[in-house]
């Protein structure tokens, strides 16, 4: 499946242009370079003769590269042309064209070649929503390149245009004469350089490094030979597996205190960035395959810690960041992104992927480095987060103005209903939150009794957990359903609609066995279960729109917590249906599992059916096939061994996993698929 427009990516830079390799971007549209959440180019157009070209074919090359080949325009029937263009682009420190010209004609060939440049400096937010610039533009030409720059107060922001062969600059782009023998062939090599100046960087100016592609793609090898490899007869898994791989290494991003290592940046176009939520999550799928991007994860989180009071950032001590943003409106505080605290789950969450992370790896060290964060972060469960004193996490933003409505991961405005589609008022108290902070208390204790030695805390923490889990099995369970709510409402009502955030709770470990398989049942039933994948919010529901961002759709990451959540409670055929359903899905999006697809019956469409605006590399859709490996084998760490209780598809045949890295060393799980699985 295409959408016509082809991305590139390095990190938080990225470029996205149309087939032809050209962009032409409105204030509404994503696409252009981007790199820290500003846009350095909106216009970059390729003309020969002053005609557009138009696209024979498109090469995806690397994360960070394609190929485009072109020939001028030959009207509605195709003429054989006399001349082809190939432009080949690079992203990494800005970008890289390597524009050549092909002459097939037997006479010589005089072209006027034109690269037409411009740049709204556009900050992120101000493309999502439609806002206008309130500094001042300049461009300057200079010998053989083009200037162009934004500036408002200490902020500034610079694209540098060069080429490697003589041209005419001036304030809209570039321009060569060409001359072609017969047969003969003409190249230039277009940079162009994004250049940062603002008081976000303490006055300096960060002229973006440029990285080669041979260093890219020998970075990108080591990537891929030091994960675990796949061994499968269905040919689909593999080539999903790879493309997850691939695409994780694309949305490695290097924040300043990061001291060059990564973390996992949310998504392409709109999340190119640290987000707490969606980097814990992707790390914890992708933990038994590459576990450095959590023990940067934590580390990174750690540093940003919340330690005061700011309403305007929603910020608390012991609270782990939700966002961070480098661009205009944040550095004037139009948006609290500098970073913004808004979400109520990453920090439970950090807790459990410090405990998960410990499990696998045995690196007791990060544990105890980070001990000071982690018990700050069970402290504001307590502090921060009750807002109604009774025990449970709620949310209610400060920020007013530009803070977030919703904080839990569905943060759409209307994700969080009652069944009739009724809005509940503020604070709200989400059912997966409070799965999350009793995990976060169990997994605390863990810590602390064997690794910080506070015998005392972990009993206390022991018996936190026992309480919330008795208090929530009776407070949130829809008796005459028999599933449990998706929130409480202000007045302590369940919110009552029937949403996949139960899976979460599986994951979580706080339903009590005796309605573990009622939940089992709703999850894999006709409402929730479309035969792709577990649907965000159940049909019949009010709300329910199987095109709604938060309520119908199928989100890929959200079920492969699901899947793991069966799995803990031992449902292993339930878990094996959902994986065969999603990895399905995968195969027509080419390996690439997107943000989210329509939530449609999947005996009425022959493929998932796109959702328009899905980020797509998303990190934790990328993540997504690594969870479902490790939860069709069965893997759990315990103690210094690795389980594996392996229940895969029938549809999958024999697969193995090799190398798997922990603190066993290297170690290899094999399945074989015996499950049968209905869509």
């Amino acid at each position: 499946m295409s959408d016509g427009l082809v991305k590139i990516l390095d990190g938080n830079t990225f470029v996205v242009s149309d087939e032809r390799g050209d962009i032409e971007a409105s204030l509404t549209d994503p696409t252009g370079l981007f790199s820290f959440d500003t846009r350095f180019l909106s216009r970059w157009v390729l003309t020969i003769d002053g005609e557009r070209l138009n696209s024979l074919s498109v090469d995806d090359l690397q994360y960070f590269a394609a190929r485009f080949f072109l020939v001028p325009g030959t009207g509605t029937v195709y003429v054989d042309s006399k001349l082809s263009v190939i432009r080949q682009r690079e992203v990494g420190g800005g970008f890289q064209e390597q524009l050549t010209i092909l002459n097939h004609d037997t006479k010589p060939a005089r072209l006027t070649v034109r690269v037409g440049a411009g740049c709204d400096f556009a900050d992120l937010f101000e493309v999502k929503d439609a806002l206008a610039k309130k500094g001042s533009y300049y461009a300057r030409a200079a010998k053989g390149g083009l200037v162009l720059g934004y500036e408002r107060d200490t902020f500034k922001r610079e694209t540098q245009i060069s080429a490697s062969s003589t041209a005419k600059a001036d304030e809209n782009g570039l321009t060569f004469t060409v001359k072609l023998e017969p047969h003969g062939s003409w190249e230039t090599r277009l940079n162009v350089a994004t250049v940062l100046s603002s008081h976000e960087v303490g006055g300096a100016v960060i002229v973006a490094k440029r990285r080669s592609w041979a260093s890219m793609e020998r970075g990108l090898q080591r990537w891929v030979e030091q994960a675990p490899r796949v061994e499968c007869k269905w040919e689909p898994l593999r080539s999903t597996y790879r493309r997850s791989l691939v695409d994780l290494a694309a949305l490695r991003f290097s924040p300043p205190v990061a001291g060059g290592k990564s973390l996992p940046a949310a998504g392409l176009p709109w999340f190119m960035t640290m987000f707490g939520r969606d980097s814990i999550f992707t790390s914890l799928q992708a933990l038994p395959f590459t576990p450095e991007l959590a023990a940067t994860t934590l580390r990174v989180l750690g540093s940003w810690q919340g330690s005061g009071l700011d309403d305007f950032r929603d910020e608390d001590p012991g609270r782990i960041l939700h966002e961070m943003r480098y661009g205009e409106m944040t550095a004037f505080e139009e948006r609290p992104h500098s970073p913004y605290y808004g979400s109520v789950d990453a920090t439970p969450l950090y807790v459990v992927l410090l405990d998960e992370y410990e499990r696998w790896t045995g690196d007791r060290k990060l544990v105890r480095d980070l001990e000071h964060e982690a018990r700050a972060a069970l402290a504001w469960i307590d502090t921060y987060a009750d807002l109604q004193g009774n025990g449970y996490i709620w949310y209610r933003r400060r920020n007013e103005t530009s803070g977030l409505e919703n904080q839990c991961w569905k943060d759409s405005w209307d994700s969080i209903s009652y069944r009739d589609g009724r809005l509940p008022g503020f604070p709200r108290a989400t059912c997966e939150l409070q799965g999350y902070a009793y995990d976060a208390k169990v997994r605390g204790a863990r810590l602390a009794r064997v690794v910080w030695k506070d015998l005392e805390l972990a009993d206390r923490l022991e018996r936190e957990a026992a309480d919330l889990k008795r208090r929530f099995n009776r407070d949130f369970w829809v008796e005459e359903d028999e599933y449990f709510a998706l929130a409480l409402d202000t007045d302590g009502k369940q919110v009552d609609a029937l949403s996949s955030n139960n899976g979460h709770l599986l994951w979580s470990g706080i339903v009590d066995k005796s309605k573990a398989k009622a939940v089992a049942r709703h999850l894999l039933g006709p409402r929730l279960f479309s035969g792709w994948g577990v649907r965000t919010l159940a049909e019949g529901e009010a709300r329910y729109n199987p095109i709604g961002y938060h309520v119908g759709t199928v989100w890929p990451f959200d079920n492969s917590f699901i899947a793991w959540g069966l799995r803990n409670y031992d449902f292993k055929e339930e878990a094996a249906r959902i994986a065969a359903g999603i990895l399905d899905a995968a195969e027509f999006f080419d390996g690439r599992l997107p943000e989210a697809f329509g939530g449609y019956e999947r005996n009425v469409t022959k493929y998932p059916v796109q959702y328009p605006t899905a980020c797509s590399p998303q990190a934790w859709s990328t993540g997504t096939p690594l969870l479902l490996l490790r939860t069709m084998l069965g893997l759990n760490p315990q103690g210094e061994y690795l389980v594996v209780d392996p229940a895969l598809p029938a549809t999958i045949g024999q697969l193995e996993l090799l190398d798997i890295p922990g603190r066993w060393g290297r170690i290899d799980a094999f399945g074989r698929g015996r499950v049968e699985v209905r869509p």
